[in-house]
């Protein structure tokens, strides 16, 4: 049974003046951490032993001799053998001893079983707890359902295999690295069959994920993720930000599509497969006239998910689009929390964050902003779930 709100958000009463910022050491970790410091919040990151030295080492606050920050922005580094080892109970009373609000990532809903998140984890969340399970394709309802719902365009559903008539992607996750992709593009189901083993044969895939895959119609396009930012403590109009939009690296594709066809052709059959695994981000802008759109697509996301999943969207949120020939995008992908591509605009800012805030305002810092105004206004149970 989920954990009641009212009991999440009451643990704050014993909360010191200052919170302290906690996320998983992956994904976003550094611009959450970047974020909190900018805004002069103490941070700290959750690491797994063998991945910490990013966090401890190389990004570790220093300060002077009269305690101000001379480099780096991780203020804090608590290292376990396993991720999972965060839902711990010691660990969980730790946490809220040293006043942590836990702003979730992909990595915390990667490591950590969805069901220890919503029923075990007593530590207050910044964002959207009840929301990162629609992220989970499998579920009887998940973001698609709430795509619908908002009324929102997304790629046509293929039902089987034997349906396939038109340039597909089949989506699963890869079956090692869990928190990344284990895609594949076919246009018939002869080409399903052939590329499906190919990849269960690599170890790609695995059989009981391709049981479960959603097929979909591919939408050909640019893809553009455009990073949102709700806000509760505004009047209602003034709730929704666009702070900026990424694209994704993806290995090995992105060198693929670098090769002209005929040397595509010289490669082996296996090595012409491309593996949709997200390596990096770059920044983008947009063609102001979509801007209209994008924000209509971002309010009628929000509400739908406010009306489905109350309280809704809490800060951060990513729709990832592609763009068709007349600019029209289809969603084809969400994020109910901080997305993977915004660790691009750390220290510079995301372009749209920095033009409503006159300054460089990242996701990372956009949160600290919000919990600084929550603390101060005095409605900080109000951001958290």
């Amino acid at each position: 049974m989920p954990i009641p709100l009212a009991e999440v958000r009451g643990l704050v009463d014993a909360y010191p003046r200052t919170p302290v910022v906690g996320t998983v050491g992956s994904h976003s970790a550094i611009d959450i951490a970047d974020g909190a410091a900018t805004e002069g919040l103490p941070n700290l990151v959750l690491a797994q032993a063998g991945r910490d030295a990013t966090y401890a080492q190389y990004f570790r606050t220093t300060r002077d001799h009269v305690g101000g920050r001379r480099r780096g922005c991780v203020d804090d580094v608590w290292t376990f053998p396993r991720f999972a080892d965060i839902a711990a109970p010691p660990v969980q009373e730790r946490l809220r001893g040293h006043g942590v609000l836990l702003v979730p990532n992909r990595a915390l809903s990667s490591y950590l079983p969805l069901a220890t998140i919503e029923e075990e984890l007593r530590v207050p969340i910044v964002g959207s707890r009840a929301l990162l399970r629609i992220e989970e394709r499998t579920e009887r309802e998940n973001y698609y359902t709430l795509l619908e719902r908002a009324e929102i365009p997304l790629p046509h559903a293929i039902a089987s295999p034997e349906a396939i008539d038109r340039l597909a992607i089949v989506k699963l996750p890869h079956a090692v690295r869990r928190l990344e992709r284990g895609f594949f593009t076919v246009a018939s189901a002869r080409e399903y069959r052939q590329k499906s083993e190919q990849l269960l044969a690599r170890g790609t895939i695995a059989a009981e994920d391709l049981a479960k895959a959603r097929i979909e119609e591919y939408v050909i396009g640019p893809v553009f993720n455009f990073n949102f930012f709700f806000s509760p403590l505004v009047p209602r109009s003034q709730g929704l930000e666009l702070l900026g939009v990424d694209e994704r690296r993806e290995s090995n594709l992105d060198g693929l599509v670098r090769l002209p066809a005929a040397q595509q052709l010289e490669l082996s059959e296996s090595a012409r497969i491309p593996e949709y695994t997200v390596v990096g981000h770059g920044t983008l802008t947009v063609r102001e006239s979509i801007l209209e759109e994008v924000f209509r697509l971002g309010e009628q996301f929000v509400d739908a998910a406010r009306a489905r999943y109350p309280p809704g969207i809490l800060g951060p949120f990513c729709l990832q689009t592609c763009l068709d020939k007349d600019g029209r995008p289809t969603v084809f992908d969400v994020a109910a929390r901080i997305g993977g591509g915004t660790n691009i605009h750390l220290g510079l800012g995301h372009p749209y964050g920095n033009a409503l805030w006159r300054m460089p305002m990242s996701t990372g810092r956009r949160i600290a902003l919000e919990i600084r105004h929550a603390v101060d206004s005095g409605r900080l149970k109000e951001i958290l779930t």
